[in-house]
C-alpha cells in the first residue's frame, strides 16, 4: 500500500495546476489567520505544541464513535448528536490547520490544499449524514458517515504526509518562552 500512496502523493506535489487555487485560496485565508494573536493561537505556541494535530481528534473521534453506534441498534440520536459535535470540531480544527498552511509554498502547498479540500469533502458529507438522520433516513445517514471516514482518512493521511514527511508545521526551535 505505501508505494500507491507516496506515488498519490509525488503526484499532488508535482500538480503545478493546483497552483493558483491555492494562491487564490490563501489570500483569502491570510487575512483571517492574521499574525497577530489570532495566529498564535491558532499556531499552537502558547502550548508550545502545534494545536491543529491535537484538535483533529476531536471531530475524528465523534465522527467514528457515530459510526460506531451506527453498527449497534438503539443509538440514533447519540449518533446523530456526535456527527453534529464532529461537524463544529471541524471549524477550529480547520482554521488551526489553515494557520499552518497560509505561509507554504510549492510542493507543501499543493498537498495541503488537496488536504483541505479532502476535509472540506469529509464535512460536506458528514452534513449530509447529519440531514439525513434528522430527516429521518438512519440508513442513508449512517452510509454517509461511512462514506465521510474514507474520505477523512484519506486527508488525514495526507496530513500525515504533511507533518512528518514535508515537516509542514512543525517548528524545530523551541520557542524563547518555553526556555
Amino acid at each position: 500500500m505505501q508505494p500507491v500512496l507516496s506515488t498519490a502523493a509525488e503526484r499532488i506535489e508535482s500538480a503545478t495546476g493546483l497552483d493558483g487555487v491555492a494562491e487564490a485560496l490563501q489570500g483569502l485565508l491570510r487575512p483571517l489567520v492574521g499574525a497577530g494573536p489570532v495566529r498564535t493561537v491558532l499556531s499552537g505556541r502558547p502550548l508550545g505544541h502545534p494545536l491543529h494535530p491535537a484538535l483533529v481528534a476531536v471531530p475524528i473521534g465523534a465522527w467514528a464513535s457515530a459510526s460506531m453506534l451506527d453498527l449497534t441498534p438503539g443509538n440514533r440520536a447519540a449518533a446523530q448528536r456526535l456527527i453534529a459535535f464532529g461537524c463544529l470540531a471541524a471549524l477550529p480544527t480547520a482554521a488551526a490547520g489553515a494557520s499552518d498552511w497560509v505561509d507554504t509554498k510549492g510542493a507543501d502547498r499543493r498537498v495541503g490544499l488537496v488536504h483541505l479540500a479532502l476535509n472540506d469533502v469529509a464535512l460536506l458529507t458528514f452534513l449530509a449524514s447529519w440531514r439525513s438522520r434528522r430527516r429521518g433516513r438512519q440508513a442513508r445517514g449512517a452510509a454517509l458517515a461511512m462514506l465521510g471516514s474514507g474520505i477523512v482518512a484519506a486527508g488525514g493521511w495526507l496530513g500525515g504526509h504533511l507533518a512528518y514527511t514535508r515537516g509542514v508545521g512543525v517548528e524545530l526551535e523551541k520557542p524563547a518562552s518555553l526556555d
